[in-house]
Order: structure tokens, then sequence, then C-alpha cells
């Protein structure tokens, strides 16, 4: 059985992400309609590096949830975060070792990512479980 909190706390996160990918993917248009293929490309590996790591964490984090799970809970959030973070250094290395990027582009839209997990609260209001 999935507890409902871990559920509607994956769903909200997913939800994020979705609007993360969204928002670089129109950042990434952006660029690549105002300066060219290879800024529209860069931007787009910014928005990623930002968003697989994310994507990851959100589904390692709300496996559990609740007071019975909070041994899990702990144990999930910690793993789940030390490899997100591993992630986006991996993936900025991979990037900057193997492939010919404009760094602005990249940095834009993997900030704007991160600026939008910042204001999630903001965007989506957490309801009551119950």
């Amino acid at each position: 059985m999935v507890n409902k909190l871990a559920s509607r706390g994956r769903s909200t996160a997913y939800k994020l992400i979705g609007l993360q990918a969204l928002a670089v993917l129109a950042v990434s248009l952006i660029f690549f309609l105002a300066i060219g293929t290879q800024a529209g490309y860069s931007a787009l590996l910014g928005g990623v590096i930002s968003i697989v790591p994310n994507f990851v964490f959100a589904t390692l984090a709300f496996r559990n949830a609740g007071a019975s799970a909070a041994k899990e809970v702990l144990g999930d959030f910690f793993k789940g975060e030390a490899l997100k973070l591993v992630l986006v250094i991996v993936l900025f290395w991979v990037v900057f070792n193997t492939l010919d990027v404009l760094y602005l582009p990249l940095f834009v839209t993997y900030a704007l990512a991160i600026v939008l997990h910042w204001l999630s609260p903001l965007i989506f209001k957490s309801k009551k479980v119950g």
C-alpha cells in the first residue's frame, strides 16, 4: 500500500519538476531564437543539470512518510540529497569536459530551475492531509 503522505509529496515534487522543465524549455527556445543553436542547446543542458538530480531526489525522498517511518524518511532524504549533489557535480563535469557549451545560457537556465525550486512553497500551496 502506498502511503498517502508520500504520494502527495511525490506528486507535488513531480509537478514542480514539470514546471521547471517547461520554464527551461521556454528559456532555451528564447536563447535559440535570439542567439542560435549552441545557445539554445547550452541552455537546455543547464536545465537538465538541475532537473535530473531533482527528479532523483524526489523519487528517493518521498518513498516513505509519517511518524512510524521517521528513520526511513530521514535516511531516504539524506540518500536523495547526497545522490542529488553527486549527480549535479558529475553532470557539470561531463558537460564541461565533453561538450562545447556557452556558459551564460547554461548557468541562466540552471539558476532559473534552482530559483523555481526555492519558490515552490509559494507556487504550490500544501493541502491538509486527512
